[in-house]
């Protein structure tokens, strides 16, 4: 990822320009920090060399050159999605593919248009399902292996994340349901479950905070004092030496919040669902997470 002085310098546009090419055109969509700085990937800063090529070299003009832009980008898609027929088993793989090399390649825009197509062939669960969380999974194994960077494992995990919180919107709150609480304590980075169970919840129209993976305690003490109606506090861990700290967590956590129940699931509890004094332990695959669900939540969701 690079910032504005960076590609001002690698390709001789000014920052005005940019920002103009940005904000009137459309040309590029940078990602932002938390600061609200931009920061351009390897593939903004192609299509901005692209589009300086055609303005200065052709005599093209700006508007002109970017809607030639996205027009060279749709014939790309095109020419290299051909998933909506064959084998939908094929398919899966072949987009999965192609959304991983995307990402790979810090092609945020080219990944973001082919996770599109996909949900409007497959809709968002069977996308989940089988293309994004195995992605999530496939890049936190290369990882491991040290087959990808760090840089491009939290790239992909905060891209595919930044889909999962957009669903999040369109499912209806219940009020007569207790707010959710989601996150995985500190040291422990492996979300993808907690995601798939939070985004569960959403769906059956529960109110999800979502603070996603290693949350300082201190911080979750600061939100739980702020907010009301948190009736359900669910953690996620992989890290069977997280028990022990997750155990000591929710009885600290049990005084802040003493009307909430609470939830632990994730590798870690999955041989031993005893080592936990939570109200719920997660274990169960997740087609059994609605009969869960309808067990404890049905008759308040009726109301």
């Amino acid at each position: 990822m690079y910032s504005i002085k960076q590609v001002v310098e690698m390709l001789d546009i000014p920052s005005v320009t940019l920002r103009a090419w940005e904000n009137r055109y459309q040309a590029v969509t940078p990602e932002r920090t938390e600061s609200g700085y931009r920061l351009y990937s390897h593939e903004n800063v192609e299509d901005l060399r692209w589009l300086k090529e055609q303005t200065e070299q052709q005599g093209v003009s700006i508007s002109h050159a970017v809607r030639m832009l996205k027009a060279r980008k749709e014939k790309q898609l095109d020419d290299t999605l051909s998933v909506a027929s064959g084998n939908t088993q094929d398919a899966f793989e072949k987009m999965k593919e192609q959304i991983y090399n995307a990402l790979h390649d810090f092609q945020g825009e080219r990944a973001n248009a082919l996770i599109d197509f996909g949900l409007s062939l497959y809709g968002y669960e069977v996308m989940f399902h089988q293309v994004l969380v195995p992605i999530l999974i496939q890049v936190g194994d290369a990882w491991e292996a040290g087959i990808a960077t760090v840089a491009q494992e939290h790239y992909t995990t905060h891209m595919i994340s930044n889909r999962f919180y957009q669903i999040f919107h369109v499912f209806p709150v219940y009020s007569h349901l207790p707010k959710v609480l989601a996150f995985c304590p500190a040291g422990e980075h492996h979300q993808v479950g907690l995601l798939l169970f939070a985004l569960f919840l959403r769906k059956n129209g529960m109110e999800v905070i979502y603070l996603g993976a290693n949350t300082p305690e201190e911080g979750i003490i600061s939100m739980l004092e702020q907010q009301s109606r948190v009736g359900l506090i669910c953690l996620s861990i992989t890290d069977k030496e997280l028990i022990s700290f997750s155990e000591e967590l929710i009885e600290r956590l049990r005084i802040v919040c003493p009307g909430a129940k609470f939830l632990v699931g994730g590798k870690a509890y999955e041989r031993d669902p005893s080592l936990s004094k939570a109200d719920y332990v997660m274990t169960e695959p997740a087609e059994h997470w609605q009969a869960w669900f309808d067990h404890v939540f049905t008759s308040m969701r009726s109301k």
